[in-house]
């Protein structure tokens, strides 16, 4: 998973993931545009996968989303996959000025939207009604026109029960929240997504799974991914929408407290919050080389799925510890053999 790289960077960073033996880059969005990153990466001559986790939605039309994942899945050769998200209110409406009303079913129309613009390009009638979506004019000068690859798969992110079971009907994977635990998996993930593909059979779905990692050959190198991903579970846990996820574990009232410390301004009484107990349904611990069994055995209750684990803070070493990089693509190369 990348950062905030430096576009003038992405491309040597997406040159240095593939020689360390990365599989892909899942490539999210902040302060700086997803798509500038991975055409970076695309036109790197590098051997990866790419995929935007994610970028957000309804800020861009369809139309533009879909035309720039279509160039996108042409200069990667095929290896590209959307991956797009909601964002929340604040920054919808605060940030971009756009709407969110109904967040879910947007999502929905966005997808069935931007599906419609593909089967456009390629020379169908441009024909999409949708409950906020309304698209029917493609003239040939306008259209990028067929490419020699497939459509981009699109994915989304969903956390809660009813997002999921619509991912599962509209999209072609899903980019699960770094919050996750095998209890949610298990119990959330991969019961809603055969409900919503009214099937069993989920092997051609794609489930890209966000991996908190303390790995180390010392009790002092674990301990300090430890404290990293302590931080981060407090951080992501006070959302009110993730206070289930506590729930499935037994540990209710999480959310509540976390962002009781928040609102005092209390970044420590946060940490403090997420004890071990807690913790250690979130991480994945041990050794290098116990790494990939372990992270396999997390995530065993997605058994029967496309399952992609991304490693959360490998992207974040890529500068101040080269080292460390190189491990995690060594890691990742083992578990592309699993």
């Amino acid at each position: 998973m990348t950062g905030g790289t430096p576009l003038r960077d992405f491309a040597t960073m997406a040159r240095a993931a593939a020689a360390a033996g990365y599989a892909g880059l899942v490539i999210t969005e902040s302060g700086r545009t997803a798509y500038l990153s991975a055409a970076a990466a695309a036109l790197a001559d590098a051997d990866l996968d790419l995929a935007t986790g994610v970028a957000v939605a309804f800020p861009r039309s369809p139309m533009v989303t879909a035309s720039t994942a279509w160039e996108l899945a042409q200069a990667s050769g095929g290896r590209f996959r959307l991956g797009l998200g909601t964002q929340v209110r604040a920054h919808i409406e605060r940030r971009y000025s756009s709407e969110f009303e109904r967040p879910g079913p947007r999502l929905r129309d966005y997808v069935r939207a931007v599906k419609a613009c593909f089967a456009g390009f390629r020379g169908e009638p441009l024909d999409h009604h949708g409950e906020f979506y309304d698209l029917s004019l493609l003239p040939a000068m306008w259209s990028p026109g067929p490419i020699d690859v497939p459509d981009p798969p699109v994915d989304l992110a969903a956390v809660n029960p009813w997002m999921v079971r619509m991912t599962a009907a509209v999209a072609d994977g899903i980019h699960v929240h770094p919050l996750n635990s095998p209890t949610y998996h298990e119990e959330t993930l991969l019961a809603n997504l055969r409900e919503g593909r009214d099937s069993d059979e989920l092997d051609d779905f794609t489930v890209f799974v966000p991996v908190f990692t303390a790995a180390g050959d010392t009790p002092e190198e674990r301990a300090r991914w430890r404290e990293t991903t302590r931080a981060m579970v407090g951080f992501y846990g006070s959302t009110p929408n993730y206070a289930f996820i506590f729930d499935q574990i037994g540990r209710p009232g999480t959310t509540d407290a976390l962002r009781a410390a928040q609102k005092a301004g209390d970044m420590a009484g946060m940490a403090a919050v997420i004890d071990d107990e807690i913790l250690d349904h979130f991480i994945v611990e041990g050794t290098w080389d116990e790494m990939a069994d372990r992270i396999v055995e997390h995530m065993a209750g997605l058994q029967g799925t496309d399952v992609q684990p991304v490693l959360y803070h490998a992207g974040g070493t890529y500068r101040r510890d080269p080292e460390t990089f190189a491990r995690y693509g060594a890691l990742a190369a083992s578990l592309r053999d699993r």
